[in-house]
């Protein structure tokens, strides 16, 4: 990782064969805050956590996956699993005050940066159905909604090569304004039956990011370009106040679509006493670090809210302002609902 920035959806895997995928913008020097995707076969025992039967195949080695991903009762085992076994791979973040899943990068052994997967497929002579399937979509994409082909990236089994018959096509379109032009496009590709969408999930009808391309499954989110990464790791210190449940309404969906996803709000709504705030206390912004919750609302519209209230306090000028956080992993009644 000698690129100016570890990017969420780059993936990675360690030393130890352990599949991380990056999270976020914000990394500590010489080390990246990740999440835990593929656990090698050989250490699932030491994970005390629910798995998928299934199994993945990297080469020769056997790999396993959590059945949830992202909940607070599965990251509080992975970071007990680390600590015990590979306490490296645990890092006390001192500017939220807590132990967090982050990898020394000494121990990342490849990385896997989407834009670079989907350059090395195209230039692949012998291509799987589902890699020529994928190679076609993205390159029906990129042409009609002018966005180039530069700007997408493969993601998924597809682009660590672990994929089978069954994989889905996961990709990413790097930059808001890109991601916005595919959206509307797949959209429009919908409407005259060359895409359609699927849903199953809950909010999968108004995220509309999954759909299907002839047989196959697609998935696709949206990453920053390095241009619009403004954060930077140590600027501001976070201090949880206190769980709160709340309506208010969308003000600003420009970094929405990204991970964390970011929604600036306002009319702030208490929903019980408990989340009654005093007015220098009212959140202005809500980050969800949960990717389900990415892209759920536009501009204008309301949302039903349940997270964590921060004090959050720049580490230089002391400012400081409230915010709400949406996947703390300490509890599991955090969500962003669209009314």
């Amino acid at each position: 990782m000698s690129r100016r920035i570890p990017r969420d959806g780059d993936t990675f895997i360690t030393k130890d064969n352990f599949i991380f995928y990056v999270f976020g913008y914000e990394h500590p020097k010489d080390r990246v805050i990740a999440f835990l995707k593929y656990i090698p076969a050989n250490y699932k025992a030491l994970f005390k956590i629910k798995l998928l039967k299934k199994t993945w195949k990297k080469r020769k080695l056997e790999l396993v996956r959590a059945e949830k991903l992202y909940t607070a009762k599965n990251y509080s085992a992975f970071l007990d699993a680390f600590k015990k076994k590979f306490p490296d791979y645990v890092y006390h973040c001192p500017f939220r005050g807590k132990d967090v899943i982050s990898v020394p990068l000494k121990s990342v052994k490849k990385v896997y940066v989407p834009s670079e997967c989907l350059q090395a497929l195209l230039r692949k002579k012998r291509k799987s159905r589902l890699e020529k399937l994928a190679v076609k979509l993205l390159t029906l994409l990129s042409k009609k909604s002018k966005v180039p082909l530069e700007n997408f990236g493969l993601h998924g089994s597809l682009a660590l090569s672990m994929h089978t018959a069954e994989s889905d096509i996961d990709f990413v379109v790097y930059g808001a304004k890109n991601f916005r032009k595919v959206e509307k496009t797949v959209e429009r590709l919908v409407k005259k039956n060359v895409l359609e969408y699927v849903f199953t999930k809950r909010l999968d009808m108004v995220r509309r990011y999954r759909g299907r391309f002839k047989d196959k499954l697609f998935v696709f989110n949206a990453v920053r370009k390095h241009e619009e990464v403004k954060i930077k790791y140590g600027r501001f210190k976070y201090f949880p106040v206190k769980p709160i449940k709340f309506y208010c309404e969308v003000k600003n969906d420009t970094e929405a679509m990204f991970r964390p996803a970011i929604y600036g709000v306002k009319n702030y709504v208490p929903i019980n006493r408990e989340s009654i705030l005093t007015e220098n206390m009212v959140p202005d912004k809500v980050n969800s670090m949960i990717g389900y919750y990415r892209n759920v609302a536009k501009k204008g519209e309301r949302i039903r809210v349940s997270g964590m209230l921060e004090r959050v306090e720049h580490a230089k000028t002391g400012k400081i302002s409230f915010q709400v956080v949406v996947g703390t992993a300490t509890n599991e009644d955090e969500y962003i609902w669209p009314l």
